[in-house]
Order: C-alpha cells, then sequence, then structure tokens
C-alpha cells in the first residue's frame, strides 16, 4: 500500500518470497476481491514486449483498513448543528429517510393491496436496515436489526426522531419508538397499534347505531301525530 501498484517480482524481492509463493498469494487475494492486476504505465518510451502486470488494492481491499466514517459523520453533522441549528440536523435526517419513503411508496404503488407495516419494513430492508415485523397484542412490532448510523444517531438522536415521525406519518397512525440501537438496544423496536376500518368501529360502538334508530322512531311519532291532527282538523272543517 505504502509504494502503489507493484509487479509480481517488486513484491516477492521486497518480502523474500519465492516468485511461485508470491502468486499464490496474489491469485487468492485477486480471487477475493482485495486487489486487481493492471497493465502498468510506461512513462516515456515503451520498450518491446507486453507492459509487466501490476497489482494495486480495490475499494474493497481498501475498506479492508481502518476507516474513520462515524467520526467524519459526526464532526460534519456538529458544524452543520454549530452554524446552522437543530433545524438543519433534522432536515439532514428528513432528508436521509426521504429514500424509505419513496422505496415505500413505489412498493404500495405496486401492490396496494399490501399490509403497510410489511411494506414499510420491506423499505427499511432495502436501505440496509434488515428489517421485519412481528405481532404484539395490541398491534405490530416493526424490528431493525440493524443500523447503519447508530453510532452517529448516539450524538445526534435527532436522526431516530424523524424517522420515528416519518413512520407515524406514512402509516397514519401514532406510532412508538420501544428501543433503539443507538441507545444500546439489541434491536430498534416501533409499536404500530392496529387500524381499525370504519365499519368495524360502528360495530364496537352500538351506541352510534342506537342514537339513528330512535331518531328514525322519534321522527315516524312525529310524522304519524301530525297526520292525525291534521285529519281532525278536516273532519272539523266539513
Amino acid at each position: 500500500m505504502q509504494l502503489g501498484p507493484s509487479t509480481a517480482a517488486e513484491l516477492a524481492e521486497r518480502l523474500r518470497l519465492t516468485a511461485a509463493a508470491i502468486r499464490r498469494h496474489l491469485t487468492g487475494l485477486t480471487e477475493d476481491g482485495l486487489i486487481e492486476a493492471r497493465e502498468q504505465r510506461v512513462y516515456g518510451a515503451r520498450g518491446r514486449g507486453r507492459p509487466a502486470k501490476v497489482y494495486a488494492l480495490t475499494d474493497l481491499g481498501r475498506d479492508s483498513f481502518s476507516q474513520d466514517y462515524d467520526n467524519l459523520a459526526v464532526q460534519a453533522l456538529q458544524f452543520v448543528a454549530d452554524r446552522e441549528g437543530d433545524a438543519a440536523v433534522r432536515a439532514f435526517a428528513a432528508g436521509r429517510v426521504a429514500a424509505v419513503e419513496e422505496r415505500y411508496t413505489e412498493r404500495l404503488a405496486a401492490e396496494p393491496d399490501a399490509d403497510p407495516v410489511e411494506a414499510l419494513a420491506a423499505a427499511l430492508t432495502d436501505g440496509g436496515y434488515v428489517a421485519s415485523t412481528r405481532p404484539a397484542a395490541v398491534g405490530t412490532q416493526l424490528c431493525q436489526h440493524h443500523c447503519p448510523v447508530s453510532r452517529v444517531a448516539e450524538q445526534f438522536p435527532e436522526l431516530c426522531e424523524v424517522e420515528t415521525e416519518t413512520f407515524a406519518r406514512l402509516l397514519g397512525v401514532h406510532v412508538q419508538r420501544l428501543a433503539t440501537i443507538a441507545h444500546g438496544d439489541g434491536v430498534c423496536t416501533t409499536h404500530v397499534p392496529h387500524i381499525e376500518q370504519p365499519e368495524v368501529a360502528a360495530s364496537r360502538n352500538p351506541s352510534t347505531s342506537t342514537d339513528s334508530t330512535s331518531t328514525q322512531s322519534t321522527s315516524t311519532q312525529s310524522t304519524s301525530t301530525q297526520s292525525t291532527h291534521a285529519s281532525n282538523h278536516e273532519e272539523g272543517r266539513a
């Protein structure tokens, strides 16, 4: 890595290995996608014959070294918060979850009869959250088994808050976040209550139907009384 792309012969000399041994290592690393073979760049006049192959790290190979992306993200958000305030952080969080909302909307458009919570879980999974659902006593639990930004969310809970608010808006019910990976829990868990259909709600509240029947009965009695008075009045005039 320090010396950049190198030929097999150069690597063998530096590592004090035979050419055959170094090629075995290079073959394994290439198959794993950690390095790739390229033609050696030649500056100036090129000699006879094909250029020698050099081996260089791929993006996957670079990722195997220590990274500091989480700290960089925290520093970037802290810079935004210091310059623009908490509202800017929430706006950033809303922008991130907008991708989940788009995938959710597309799924419901393709499958109108799909369960909304299942559709949301699928949209989250597509975003790397490994989500699933499980029935609860009075609703459904939406579980996210992985959070790509959990370490950043430890410092900026706005990421979780905006995500929860988006769930509630998409599902049309008040949801409750029960646990988060950012707070040390094993799974991010959100409770989603059942959404009753209008006819179900009416059957559980018979007073509405009774009131309607009573009103109709009163109206019928009033109409009957008026008819009787009108008949008596006509008889009196006769």
